[in-house]
C-alpha cells in the first residue's frame, strides 16, 4: 500500500533531537527526508558514541529512512544548492536560531521567495515571541522552567526527568503540525510556518499543577516519586528490586486495600477520595512499602495483577530491551550500520495505524552518503559535484 506521505519531500536541517525526530516521524510515514549536515557532521551524529569512529546512539534513533548529504550553505555555491533543494521540497524542518536561518537562506521569507507554498517547521527552546526568544537552550531548560522539575524532586533538591520529554514531545507536536499544514495546503494552496517550542511543550505537560497553584494557591513542594493528589502512587522497594503502584479512583483503592490487609481504611474519611488520599500519601506509601518489602518483584506484581491493581517493574535499559512484552510489541527494530558491533535496537513509530503504518525501511545515512545522488537529481553533473567538493561546499 502507498505510504501516507509518499511524494512529499522534507529537507531536514535539524540538530540534536527535536528537529531530527520530527523529520524522522515524517520519514516513517513515507516522506522523502533529506538530512543536511555540516561537512564534518552534525553534533547529534556523535552524541553517545557506540561505534569505534564515534557514531552516536541518538543519531540512529533520529535518522532512519533518511537520505543524507553534507552542505555548507554559508558559501554562495551552497546557497544555490539550498535554492535548488527548496524548489523540489514541500517542507523544511529546522531547529536553529532565527539569525542562522537567515544566514542559511532558510527563513520563511527566503523560502517563500523560492517556493510560494513551502512549509517551514521551526523549533526552538522559547518560541519566536517573548523576551527569551533569542536565547539558546535545550530540553532540560524547558523542563526546569515549567514547574515540573520543582515538583519532581524534593524540597531543596529538584530533579529533572532523565528522558528529554520536552524534546520528543515538541518533535511529535511539530510533526502533527506539519501534517496539519500539509492538509491545509491541499485546501488553500498556501504554505505556512509551523512553530514548536520546548518550553511550550513542557508547560503543556505540566499544566495541571500550574492551574491548581494559580486557582487555589496550594504551594506544593516536591515529593519525589510519590504523587500528591492520589495514593498509593509511588515507587516501592521489593526484596529484589522495585516496582511502581498507581491507584486512581475508589474501586482501585478498595481492591488495593483488601489486597494489603488495609480493609479498615475503606470508609475512613482520610482515604475517601483521591484528593484525601493524596493529602495522606506518606501514610499510604508507608503501608504499601511495607507490603512490597516482604515480597519479590515477581510475587508483588503477580498479586497486584490478580487484584487488577496497576503496577509495573522498575527496569534497567537492558531489562526493558529484554522484556517479553516489549519484544512482542514489535516496536524494536534491529538496525545494522557500518561499525556497529551488533544491530542497534531502534524504536519505530510510537503510534500504529492499522492500514497505513509508519515503517523503518532504511538504516541512517553515513555522513554525506547520498550527496552525489541528490545533487544529480538537482541537475548537477559529475564535474559540477567535483568542483563543489573541491571548494568545500559539500
Amino acid at each position: 500500500m502507498k505510504a501516507v506521505l509518499d511524494g512529499i519531500r522534507v529537507l531536514d536541517f535539524g540538530r540534536y533531537i527535536a528537529g531530527p525526530y520530527c523529520a524522522e516521524l515524517l520519514a516513517q510515514f513515507g516522506a522523502d527526508v533529506i538530512r543536511i549536515e555540516k561537512l564534518g557532521g552534525s553534533e547529534d551524529r556523535y552524541t553517545t558514541p557506540v561505534t569505534a569512529d564515534g557514531q552516536g546512539a541518538a543519531f540512529f534513533q533520529m535518522n532512519c529512512n533518511k537520505r543524507g548529504m553534507t552542505l555548507n550553505p554559508m558559501k554562495p555555491e551552497g546557497r544555490e544548492v539550498v535554492k535548488r533543494l527548496v524548489r523540489t521540497a514541500d517542507v523544511v524542518v529546522a531547529n536553529l536560531p532565527h539569525p542562522t536561518l537567515v544566514e542559511m537562506g532558510i527563513d520563511y521569507e527566503s523560502l517563500k521567495a523560492i517556493k510560494e507554498d513551502i512549509i517551514l517547521t521551526m523549533i526552538s527552546t522559547f518560541g519566536a515571541v517573548g523576551p527569551y526568544s533569542e536565547r539558546v537552550g535545550f530540553d532540560g531548560i524547558a523542563q526546569v522552567m515549567s514547574g515540573a522539575t520543582y515538583l519532581g524532586g524534593f524540597p531543596g533538591q529538584p530533579m529533572k526527568s532523565f528522558a528529554p520529554y520536552a524534546d520528543y514531545g515538541t518533535a511529535t507536536s511539530a510533526a502533527l503540525g506539519t501534517l496539519a499544514a500539509l492538509m491545509a495546503r491541499q485546501q488553500t494552496g498556501r504554505g505556512q510556518v509551523v512553530e514548536g517550542a520546548l518550553l511550550r511543550t513542557a508547560l503543556a505537560y505540566a499544566n495541571g499543577p500550574m492551574i491548581e497553584q494559580v486557582v487555589l494557591g496550594v504551594n506544593r513542594e516536591g515529593t519525589g516519586n510519590r504523587a500528591q493528589n492520589l495514593a498509593p502512587a509511588d515507587l516501592f522497594k521489593t526484596r529484589d528490586g522495585a516496582i511502581i503502584i498507581q491507584v486512581v479512583g475508589q474501586p482501585l483503592f478498595e481492591r488495593w486495600a483488601r489486597l494489603v490487609g488495609a480493609e479498615e481504611w475503606i470508609g475512613d474519611p482520610r482515604f475517601a477520595s483521591d484528593a484525601e488520599r493524596g493529602r495522606h500519601a506518606a501514610l499510604v506509601s508507608e503501608r504499601a512499602g511495607a507490603w512490597c518489602s516482604q515480597r519479590t518483584t515477581a510475587e508483588a506484581l503477580a498479586a497486584l495483577e490478580a487484584a487488577r491493581v496497576p503496577a509495573g517493574p522498575v527496569l534497567t535499559p537492558q531489562q526493558a530491551h529484554d522484556d517479553p512484552h516489549v519484544q512482542a510489541m514489535g516496536v524494536l527494530h534491529a538496525i545494522d550500520y557500518p561499525g556497529l558491533p551488533v544491530p542497534a535496537p531502534v524504536v519505530g513509530c510510537p503510534v500504529r495505524l492499522s492500514e497505513t503504518p509508519g515503517r523503518i525501511t532504511r538504516r541512517p545515512p553515513q555522513l554525506g552518503e547520498h550527496t552525489d545522488a541528490i545533487l544529480g537529481e538537482l541537475g548537477y553533473g559529475a564535474s559540477d559535484i567535483a568542483a563543489l567538493r573541491q571548494q568545500r561546499v559539500i
